[in-house]
């Protein structure tokens, strides 16, 4: 890219399967007025899925950021997360894995699992906004211009 240029909106897939959690988190990106596309997927199983592109998901979009919940039903986020590491086409994606305390992510971060963040739940927007700017390939957009949202 040549200086000045802007840098692609990052996609982000959600994988989460507690729906106040979901609400949760969309309510705040749009609360903030993320212009980013937020997918939104329910369980392991559909999340690798999406991330191979097999079935309804051949052709969707292949995320750039990965918010993933470990306690996921059917196959679980710590798979999940297993899988992504360990498939070199998704080198690229930048994993934030949403944990629900502080036990669990300290027994993560024993381990080594390579994740680039934790988060506990519920998500905070600016923690979270503030780190994927970091990445120098992913833009964010929130809009400030435009009035606040309304459900």
């Amino acid at each position: 890219m040549h200086p000045g240029t802007p840098l692609p909106l990052a996609q982000i897939l959600l994988v989460e399967d507690d729906p106040g959690d979901v609400a949760y988190t969309l309510d705040e990106f749009r609360e903030h007025r993320l212009r980013n596309q937020v997918m939104v997927i329910g369980d392991g199983r559909q999340a690798l899925d999406y991330l191979a592109r097999r079935g309804a998901y051949h052709d969707a979009p292949t995320p750039d950021v990965l918010l993933l919940d470990l306690n996921l039903p059917g196959i679980d986020g710590r798979v999940v997360l297993d899988w992504v590491v360990n498939d070199p086409r998704l080198a690229h994606l930048h994993v934030v894995v949403l944990t629900a305390s502080a036990v669990e992510e300290q027994m993560l971060r024993d381990f080594g699992l390579p994740a680039e963040q934790f988060f506990r739940k519920p998500v905070d927007f600016a923690q979270l906004i503030w780190m994927i700017r970091g990445v120098p390939r992913l833009s964010i957009v929130v809009d400030r211009d435009d009035p606040p949202l309304r459900p």
